[in-house]
């Protein structure tokens, strides 16, 4: 809101969702706001028409349905005209958990990095969604802005200042490197915090974009580090996990293990709450702590610094 009521070219649509939520959005800005219905394709292409018409345009819905159900519209329409179309899905990851599959969003961050144009973000805060809203409208082209439910716990208590593309140190130094992507953010927090109670120091790194991705960091973990950790709540198939992964295969020179935390191979058919489906994937604190422990225990001390391992 404080950005529209600064520039007039930036528009809201939502697909028919986001009710008390949007409402004070729509009532101070009823000419920036358009709820187009439950028919999101028309909602990307109508989000393309006004940004080529000179709106800086947001579109707003729950899970997969602002990208999977109109990944067709988002790419032959945003992307190929490079749109200044923002898109804002609100349950990544298993927020929507009591809801089943459809609306488990856990391939999302995979899929739209792979598009042409698209700037892909996901913030582990309200502090890192602040900046990178305001990013994201500052920059031309698309982006895809992938946050939680609400609620979830603010983790930076101080001020915080990075750049586009730039990862955030929670804390720097440590013999595990741990990367987060996203809401599960608080879960990498407390699993460091278990790690360092049990002798083993840990750095941990938010990472709000995925693409563009801070190369500079991982390749200086991977130098650094004895072994580094991806976490999210995403398959490890092209999220977090693959974008580092595929990283560490080109760098040159010695390098730490890698172990990708997150949903691998299937759906996720579990239904429950957010907490239980991250324990039932591995993605608490606990089972953070026990797959690090686990890794390490194989890891010969001389052989620091030697290959990739999942």
């Amino acid at each position: 809101m404080d950005i529209a009521r600064q520039d007039k070219r930036v528009m809201l649509l939502t697909g028919d969702l986001g009710f008390k939520v949007l409402t004070p959005f729509a009532a101070t800005f009823p000419d920036q706001f358009l709820n187009v219905g439950v028919a999101e394709q028309n909602m990307t292409g109508v989000a393309t028409g006004l940004a080529l018409e000179g709106k800086i345009v947001f579109t707003y819905s729950i899970g997969n349905f602002p990208t999977l159900r109109c990944l067709e519209q988002i790419r032959n329409d945003v992307c190929y005209h490079n749109a200044n179309v923002k898109i804002v899905c609100i349950g990544g990851g298993f927020c929507y958990g009591p809801l089943g599959i459809s609306h488990h969003a856990t391939e999302d961050l995979a899929i739209m990095r792979v598009l042409p144009q698209m700037q892909v973000m996901a913030p582990g805060d309200l502090t890192e969604t602040r900046l990178v809203t305001r990013m994201a409208y500052e920059t031309h082209g698309p982006c895809y802005l992938r946050l939680g439910r609400g609620g979830e716990p603010d983790i930076h208590l101080k001020p915080i200042h990075f750049s586009w593309g730039q990862g955030i140190p929670l804390f720097p130094q440590g013999d595990v490197a741990l990367l987060s992507t996203g809401g599960i953010l608080i879960n990498a927090v407390r699993a460091r915090e278990m790690l360092e109670n049990q002798g083993i120091s840990a750095s941990l790194h938010s990472l709000p974009f995925l693409q563009p991705l801070d190369m500079g960091l991982l390749e200086e973990l991977a130098r650094t580090s004895r072994l580094v950790v991806t976490i999210e709540e995403h398959s490890i198939i092209g999220g977090l996990g693959g974008a580092v992964a595929e990283v560490l295969a080109e760098f040159l020179g010695p390098k730490a293990p890698l172990v990708r935390l997150g949903l691998r191979e299937g759906f996720s058919c579990e239904v429950g709450d957010q907490e239980y489906l991250r324990e039932i994937y591995g993605l608490s604190p606990g089972a953070i702590v026990r797959r690090v422990k686990e890794v390490l225990s194989i890891i010969q001390p001389e052989a620091k610094n030697n290959g990739v391992s999942d």
